[in-house]
Parts: structure tokens; sequence; C-alpha cells
């Protein structure tokens, strides 16, 4: 770590240490509150936002500023959704087929709204159609990396001199309020419908108390590591294919399907140098999804730079409260009825409540918490992730300057 210009540069390998104590801050925290344990409030929002609030207050004492390296975050986002494609089976996909199909149609029909909302409550502060859609799809359901990548062309192309800062602002908050809001959600519906699980099965994310119990021997970990790098390589690779043919996606999302693929495609009892099954649905996957996941999101928000959102506060805030009760009430009303009202549907309004106004990896953070208190749901992890890790890019790459040209 070293202090430049009132700016303390800490570097990949002790930001993914404070990410581990971020990590262990939020579950002691989440111990000791029993309302975070209640509603389900993951344990990485609970220690990030802890964490960025004092970086926050390190920043109004001092003026030094803290900024983290985080390559290795992103490594963390491939990771844990190559472990979601390794997971996913052919007859979880075939039976999603229905439900993804309604749950895309309800999203893409609700960016249109979530773009007209963020224009008209713009328009109450005479403020102009690029500063709504900055608080509609590119900051909230595009998250940091839309917003970072459409503010300099709204800055330049509409006079919006500022778009980078309240890209940021926008969906730093919305991604906050989407970590707070997928758990009560889901409990919501859980207790009212009083829903349960059809079938006890192995968790997509974390251990049981079992398993924790019986452990996870060395070679079941690094077979398990081993799947992964091996369908990362392969998401490599086609990633690249799919690059050279014009078309850009995340490479999490081209390691997704490097791993249904490969789950799908190697016959069961296929040799393998390690003497197993290749490792889908094993407690060692199951816990590398945690710890990535976890640790990946824990990063994202302690890293959170909380005082260059102060002078937007105003507009910025009104216009996401507006998106929050929309997004409830979509989620609610909508979501969970056309998903069919059980307790898959209840998980997979956790899932859209961090799709709605956060990002994929607090979608599936939220998911995750629920379901690790209630009990597994193999379907809310297949189709969420398709949903929102690769349909919405594409989606949201035509929705952006359609509203820009027309409104």
């Amino acid at each position: 770590m070293e202090i430049q210009d009132g700016v303390l540069h800490v570097g990949s390998f002790m930001a993914v240490t404070l990410g581990i104590i971020v990590l262990f801050a939020g579950k002691r925290l989440n111990d000791a509150v029993g309302i975070l344990r209640e509603f389900s409030i993951p344990e990485p929002v609970t220690g990030g936002l802890l964490f960025s609030i004092l970086f926050g207050l390190v920043y109004a004492t001092s003026g030094i500023e803290v900024e983290f390296e985080l390559a290795a975050r992103d490594i963390l986002l491939v990771y844990f959704f190559t472990t979601i494609g390794i997971n996913a089976s052919l007859q979880d996909l075939l039976s999603g087929g229905k439900p993804l199909v309604i749950l895309l149609t309800i999203t893409i029909a609700y960016m249109f709204v979530q773009n007209l909302t963020g224009i008209s409550v713009a328009a109450l502060f005479d403020l102009p159609t690029a500063v709504g859609m900055l608080g509609g799809t590119v900051s909230l359901i595009g998250g940091h990396g839309t917003a970072i990548a459409w503010a300099p062309d709204i800055a330049a192309d509409y006079n919006v001199s500022n778009a980078m800062e309240i890209g940021i602002a926008c969906a730093t908050f919305g991604l906050i309020l989407a970590s707070l809001t997928g758990g009560p959600i889901a409990k919501f519906l859980i207790n009212r419908h009083k829903l349960t699980p059809e079938k006890q099965e192995v968790q997509d994310v974390g251990l049981s108390d079992t398993q924790k119990k019986e452990g996870i021997g060395h070679l079941d970990f690094l077979d398990a590591i081993l799947a992964i790098h091996i369908s990362a390589i392969i998401g490599m690779l086609l990633n690249e294919g799919i690059a050279e043919m014009g078309l850009k996606l995340p490479l999490f999302v081209t390691c997704l399907f490097a791993g249904i693929m490969l789950t799908n495609l190697i016959p069961k009892k296929f040799p393998r140098i390690t003497g197993t099954h290749w490792p889908t649905r094993t407690p060692a996957m199951a816990l590398i999804a945690e710890i990535s996941l976890g640790t990946f999101l824990a990063m994202s928000l302690m890293s959170m730079q909380l005082w260059t959102l102060i002078d937007l506060a105003a507009p910025i805030f009104t216009i996401l409260a507006i998106q929050l009760l929309v997004a409830v009430l979509v989620n609610i009303f909508i979501i969970f009825p056309a998903m069919g009202k059980n307790y898959d549907a209840a998980v997979v309004s956790a899932g859209f409540g961090g799709i709605s106004l956060g990002s994929t990896p607090t979608a599936m953070v939220n998911m995750s918490a629920v379901t690790q208190r209630y009990g597994a749901s193999h379907l809310a992890f297949i189709i969420v992730p398709l949903v929102c890790a690769f349909f919405i890019d594409l989606v949201n790459a035509l929705l952006i300057p359609f509203f820009l040209t027309n409104f």
C-alpha cells in the first residue's frame, strides 16, 4: 500500500485479504444482530457496507481516498459463475424453459418501465432525458459496468458533464438497495404463503449443517478447482471466438456456458485423471461457489467511494426511491404470481430484487442467503443467471440508444 496525491492505493493481495476480513465482520454482525439474519441480509453486504462507511469516515477526517486494485475480485466472479454452469443439469435446463421465457419477458417489459420512470422523475427536476436514463437501465439493471461504458458518450452527446458521477452514484445506491431488499421480499412471500421446498436437496451455493460436520477432503476440493479451471479455459476460448464475430460478452457469461456444456456432454463415467466423476453438485463445488461469491461482493461493497455521491443526493435519492417502489410492486404482484406462487418463485423474487436495482452477483447472493435459510432451489439458480447474465445485457445494448434517441 502507498499514498500518492492524497490517494491510498491498496494492491490486489491486500484487497483480497481485506475482502475476507469484511466477510468475517459481516458474519459476526449478522450473528449478533437478529434482524439481519431474520431478513436474510447477506453477510458480505453487512460487512461491505460497514467498511465502505469506515473508509468514508477516513476520507472525511483526513482527506485521504482509498482505492483498491480489484483484478482478483473479477477472477472470483468467473469462479462463481463457472460453478453455477457446472451444477446445471440438462433436466433443470429443460424444466426451466417456460419459467425462463416468462421471467425474461417480464424483465424486458420492466426495463421499459424502469427507463420511463427514470426519465419522468428527471423531468420533475428539469433534468434532461439522459439523466433519467442514468437513473434507469444504464446504471440499475446495467450496473457499474454499463454506467461506466455509457457515461462518456452521454456526457459528450447529451451535454451532461457529470454523467459518470451520476451513473456511478445510481449504480452504487442501487446495489445497496438490491442487496437489502431481496431477502425481506422472499421472507414476506414465504411466510405469507407458507412455502417450503418440494424436497430437500444439495445447495447450489454453500453447505448444509450436515455437510459442514462431515467435512470435505483436500482432493475433493482440488477436483472441483480442476473442473472449474477446465471450464474457464474453454470459456475463455469461446469468449475470444465470439469477440472475433463482433459480439462482446463478459467472460463470466461464456465460462457459465462452458460449465453447462461440459456437465451435460461428458458421460457420467468418463475416465478422468482424478479417478472421480465430474464434480457437479458436490459439497466442494458448493463451498467454492460460496467463497467466491461472498468475497466478490464483500470487495465490491467495501470499495464503494460514498463521498463522491453527496452532491448528487436529492435527484438521485428521489429517482431511486421511486424505482425501489416500482421494483418491489413488480416483484410481489407480477414476478411471484407469474413464476407459480411456489417456493421456487419466492427465491426467483429474491433474485429479481437483485436484478432490478443491482447486478447479477447481487441477485445470486440474495438467492444464496434465502436458500441457505429455507432450502435449495435449483430452478432459480438456473434461470436467474441466464436472464441477468446474458439476455439482459443484449437487450439493454439496444434499449439504451433507443430511449436516448426517441425520448
